[in-house]
């Protein structure tokens, strides 16, 4: 074994070894939870080490990234996730190679991904990306982008829209309505806002039986994200260690 499979692992160890006690401590069944190795900056080698140590879903954030590394790791049997946030001249590219996106926020990337997904003769699993940022009370319309920005909100729909995203989703040609996905506001108790992303999800789920997916948690959170009902984590650091230049 290669210095560098050593390392990833015992990362891969350490994560499953968290994730089992997360689920101990919450009375859950481990094998509800599906483990998304977050890749970007680390080369296409390390997602060849990860398949062959069990590792199969695999998260990017950039197409720019994401697309030469799909390319390299065809040959793999891997399921792609697109975490990132997703703008509309990328939909095309992106919906070529990914499974599931997460990062759906707005009605007009919605319109995108489905006309993408059936030029592609592809059905493509879509996450509603929920804002734990705007605290209650914010209006509706959502904080100005120079405020967000100050603030480091992460992005996502607000509490209100996001039951109309969903539905669109689940009538959009192409789409298939996965679920929801959130990132934990930076600086903050992760555990609140995780809880208010399960009521949400149980909402959607109400409305929509098949949208099971809570996409939640990350290297520093999943154990928070998981006592709350998170069925997708996304890991990168804690499995793959510090963000580096990527080498080919």
């Amino acid at each position: 074994m290669s210095a560098r499979k050593d390392e990833l692992a015992a990362g891969l160890a350490e994560v499953r070894r968290r994730v089992g006690a997360a689920c101990l401590a919450a009375g859950r069944d481990v094998n509800e939870i599906t483990l998304i190795a977050v890749t970007k900056t680390f080369p296409a080698s390390d997602i060849r080490l990860l398949a062959e140590l069990g590792v199969t879903d695999i998260a990017e954030n950039r197409d720019q990234e994401a697309a030469p590394k799909v390319a390299e790791s065809s040959d793999l049997p891997l399921t792609w996730h697109f975490v990132g946030r997703l703008q509309t001249n990328k939909v095309r590219s992106v919906v070529a190679y990914a499974d599931v996106v997460h990062s759906v926020d707005r009605s007009r990337l919605i319109t995108a991904l489905s006309a993408a997904a059936v030029r592609a003769d592809r059905t493509l699993r879509c996450l509603i990306q929920v804002s734990l940022d705007v605290p209650p009370g914010e209006p509706s319309g959502g904080p100005a982008d120079d405020v967000a920005s100050e603030r480091g909100w992460r992005g996502g729909a607000l509490f209100p829209e996001v039951p109309g995203l969903a539905e669109a989703v689940a009538g959009a040609e192409g789409l298939e309505l996965g679920g929801v996905m959130a990132v934990a506001p930076l600086g903050a108790d992760p555990a609140p806002g995780f809880a208010r992303l399960a009521e949400m999800a149980a909402a959607v789920r109400a409305a929509h039986p098949g949208a099971t997916i809570i996409s939640a948690g990350m290297s520093g959170d999943l154990e928070q994200a998981i006592a709350s009902g998170a069925t997708h984590v996304r890991v990168g650091t804690a499995l793959l260690g510090g963000r580096q230049a990527i080498v080919r």
